[in-house]
């Protein structure tokens, strides 16, 4: 239980916690995990849900059957709509997101994946993109590694890696700034 405090913390952590012992009960942990990454995918795409799930306006008893309503249409049943209505019920709803992302990373641990986050100026090909997951596997200890691509012409050229609390800013853009400053500072 202490490796999970690491990874999560808080009330959301604790609720995320609790689901994925339960799913995990029922061998369902996959399953739970695609409803809910759809159910964030729904709040990122309708600011009607979003207000439903932040707005303490409404009370547990409208967010629960709105809640009832929008699961039963987007198909999410089972231990992931139990789950989410008793978050409805007990009136954490504002805090479901934090919770599914917490569940995500506690499903990462379970599975030995880790994430990172690589910004580049030009769209990378497969045999980079192969590359570069194989060097953060072996930098990460030999964990799976999960890209996440953002295109950002602004870096001029080079990367940017974020992998877990570790960062490297080999871009284009930071090394011509730091010439500046060099530059400044002789000058």
């Amino acid at each position: 239980m202490a490796q999970v405090d690491n990874i999560v913390t808080g009330m959301a952590g604790r609720y995320a916690s609790a689901l994925f012992d339960l799913a995990r009960e029922q061998k369902s942990i996959d399953s739970v995990a695609s409803d809910l990454k759809s159910f964030d995918a729904m709040i990122a795409a309708s600011p009607d849900l979003e207000r439903l799930v932040r707005s303490p306006v409404f009370t547990a008893e409208e967010q629960t059957r709105a809640l009832g309503a929008v699961l039963g249409k987007a198909g999410i049943t089972g231990l992931s709509a139990n789950f989410l209505k008793l978050v409805a019920t007990k009136r954490r709803l504002f805090a479901v997101r934090d919770m599914i992302r917490d569940y995500g990373k506690l499903l990462d641990n379970a599975k030995g994946v880790k994430r990172a986050e690589v910004t580049v100026a030009e769209p990378l090909g497969d045999a980079h993109l192969t590359l570069l997951k194989d060097a953060l596997r072996q930098v990460s200890g030999g964990d799976s590694v999960e890209l996440s691509v953002k295109i950002d012409p602004s870096i001029i050229g080079g990367l940017v890696v974020r992998l877990g609390s570790r960062m490297v800013d080999g871009s284009l853009r930071t090394k011509l700034n730091t010439i500046r400053n060099r530059m400044k500072e002789v000058g």
